[in-house]
């Protein structure tokens, strides 16, 4: 046993284990965390996990090369294959034909992804400051994906994702700092993204006929004051998904999900309700 929060369940899924979380019972929702250094699902979703799970069965995986998903030294990242494969194989190993999906930024584009890949497995998509459509990397992004292990450097990359700087706290940094430091964690964050960057935020990005073609009910959210993926991708987005809805959340950066924590909850939980209404 361990005291550690952040570390759940393991499945085997693709010649790794998987750490994941699983709670509560109902529809399926497959919550998918962002691409920054030090992140795991426990701790992009802690704030949502408790509530939504009194609703729907809820889970949270760690993608590969993040939190504590085990890979082997010789494992190769496949864009966006490793992430689409990783999640139908959590899927196949808990018996869930079909899943909600609830992705944070770089989970958003993998949720994209699965939508068009293997639109019967997916159901209602919550895509917030999501990847999916052609964006340049700009600093605050090279910022987290080029992070090099110090607290200096991960209260820099903690601080571009809030516009409420207030949430910075010392806790916060040290818990992400101390996550970076684990051993091999760090080897593995830098063989996800090696530069140049731009390469992999273009692999992101699906083709318009991809978007085009995907026939989920999506609510895309967005930070006004994002400065890691500009809001002007949630909107490019909803011009090209057939069944979208936008919300724009202002003096919000990158992490609605916890700057905006009540609200986003009932957003996804509203959403997420229709579907059976």
């Amino acid at each position: 046993m361990t005291d550690n929060p952040e570390i759940g369940k393991t499945l085997a899924t693709c010649g790794y284990t998987t750490n994941y979380h699983d709670e509560g019972q109902g529809e399926a929702v497959l919550l998918l965390h962002g691409s920054g250094a030090g992140v795991s699902a426990w701790a992009n979703w802690r704030g949502l996990i408790p509530g939504l799970s009194e609703r729907y069965r809820v889970v949270a995986p760690d993608l590969v090369g993040f939190g504590y998903t085990s890979v082997a030294d010789d494992y190769e990242f496949k864009f966006m294959d490793s992430w689409i494969d990783q999640q139908l194989a959590v899927m196949d190993g808990l018996g869930i034909e079909k899943a909600h999906i609830v992705g944070n930024s770089f989970g958003g584009a993998v949720a994209l992804w699965m939508a068009w890949r293997a639109p019967e497995r997916t159901g209602r998509l919550v895509l917030m400051g999501a990847g999916g459509v052609p964006i340049v990397v700009g600093p605050e992004l090279a910022a987290l994906w080029g992070y090099k292990p110090s607290p200096e450097a991960m209260r820099n990359a903690m601080s571009v994702m809030a516009y409420n700087q207030a949430l910075i706290t010392d806790e916060l940094v040290e818990m992400r700092y101390r996550a970076t430091m684990r051993p091999g964690a760090q080897e593995v964050f830098e063989r996800v993204f090696p530069l140049p960057h731009q390469r992999w935020l273009d692999a992101e990005a699906l083709p318009i006929h991809g978007l085009q073609a995907i026939e989920n009910e999506v609510l895309l959210i967005h930070g006004r004051e994002d400065r890691v993926v500009p809001p002007e991708a949630s909107l490019t987005m909803h011009q090209l998904l057939k069944n979208s809805q936008l919300h724009s959340i202002g003096k919000c950066g990158h992490w609605t999900m916890v700057e905006h924590a009540v609200r986003f909850r009932q957003l996804v939980e509203n959403f997420l309700d229709e579907a059976s209404a």
